[in-house]
């Protein structure tokens, strides 16, 4: 998980990020596409991908950190989204004293799942840290869509905005919980039959297609926390193949996003609003592992704000009654420039850098230098 190649690979991607992005310009732009977005196609994909993400990103958890760690999990997507909207707002509003910029502030409030998950196998978290940012990733995105629908209702009285089609936010948690619910119903009546003796290459079939029909669905009605809830339970093959596929999804992910840039760039307001989102992240993480438990991965978790499909998905939910889009497809590129460039530097700087950043194992700590008085 420590490949000395982290750096090499974070500056790669980057550029891979940024080639992915450009080639989605240049098709919308050639195919005059400007109207993509607008698209059923269009959503559905991006549903998909953000949907796979959400699955890679909770089958990668270690279920026993998950359990021993779920308090500080449930900071982060509550309390530790709440701060980072008023972080990122407070920034926002300092610059233009526009009060609609809450909604930009919260749709970049969450971690990218799809980027996490993506980005697992070449992580120096230890196995705790790359289970809070995989959680947390996973699970602020309900959060923030609650947050996009109620306050759009507040500050541009949009409260009629569409949250998957499926009406309120109650019947869609709802719907979700029964998603999952029924997938995880099948899984576990086939696997006790398999404890019994009486599994079978057909029953794993069964379960296999139940939960590709699980995918669609959830795509299709944008019931993404159905998956984010499978992959808790669902963990077949091997997990370097979902990490495989993480990878490309991200790329076609930025491939998405570059189509909406077509559309016109608020360039500055999104750099600020990218800076920012970085910023608020730093923060809430620090204060959200302040304990010695989280002293090895402090750092990297404070510079582990990513953002994508989400976000973009919460722009063209707030196109109807906000231009979201021009400023959130910038700040999404700033977001994981400052990710690619701080973590390389993090761990790949100067030696004093790195002295400070050494991961914790339970019995190395960084200790103070004696002083030496004088007899």
């Amino acid at each position: 998980m420590q490949g000395a190649d982290c750096g090499p690979r974070a500056w790669t991607r980057s550029i891979g990020l940024l080639a992915a992005v450009a080639a989605g310009w240049l098709v919308a732009r050639a195919f005059d596409a400007d109207g993509v977005t607008a698209h059923p196609g269009y959503l559905f994909a991006i549903n998909a991908l953000l949907g796979f993400g959400l699955y890679a990103s909770t089958r990668g958890i270690d279920l026993a950190e998950f359990r021993e760690h779920w308090g500080t999990v449930l900071a982060a997507v509550t309390l530790g989204v709440l701060l980072k909207v008023a972080l990122i707002f407070g920034v926002l509003f300092a610059f233009y004293e526009r009060p609609e910029h809450l909604l930009l502030a919260v749709a970049v409030a969450q971690i990218d799942p799809l980027s996490v998950a993506a980005l697992r196998a070449g992580s120096r978290l230890s196995e705790a840290g790359k289970t809070l940012l995989a959680a947390w990733s996973s699970f602020d995105d309900p959060i923030t869509v609650l947050l996009t629908v109620y306050l759009t209702a507040l500050t541009v009285g949009g409260g009629t905005l569409p949250v998957g089609g499926v009406g309120s936010l109650g019947v869609n948690l709802l719907l979700n919980l029964a998603l999952a619910g029924a997938v995880f119903a099948v899984w576990r009546g086939l696997r006790g039959r398999r404890a019994a003796g009486a599994g079978s290459p057909a029953g794993r079939a069964v379960v296999l297609v139940a939960v590709l029909a699980a995918g669609v669905v959830a795509a299709s009605s944008s019931l993404l926390l159905a998956l984010a809830l499978i992959g808790l339970f669902y963990r077949p093959g091997r997990s370097a193949d979902v990490d495989r596929g993480a990878g490309v999804a991200l790329y076609l992910g930025t491939f998405a996003i570059g189509l909406v840039l077509v559309n016109g760039i608020d360039l500055g307001t999104g750099v600020v609003l990218g800076v920012a989102a970085f910023l608020a992240q730093v923060v809430a993480a620090s204060a959200l592992t302040a304990r010695p438990r989280w002293r090895g991965d402090r750092v990297r978790l404070a510079l582990g704000q990513q953002n994508g499909l989400t976000a973009v998905i919460l722009a063209l939910m707030l196109e109807p009654v906000l231009p979201a889009a021009a400023v959130i497809a910038p700040a999404v590129v700033v977001v994981n420039l400052l990710h690619a460039v701080t973590n390389a530097v993090h761990d790949h700087g100067p030696a004093w850098v790195a002295s400070r950043s050494r991961k914790w194992d339970g019995t190395t700590i960084p200790r103070r230098p004696e002083i030496v008085h004088p007899s």
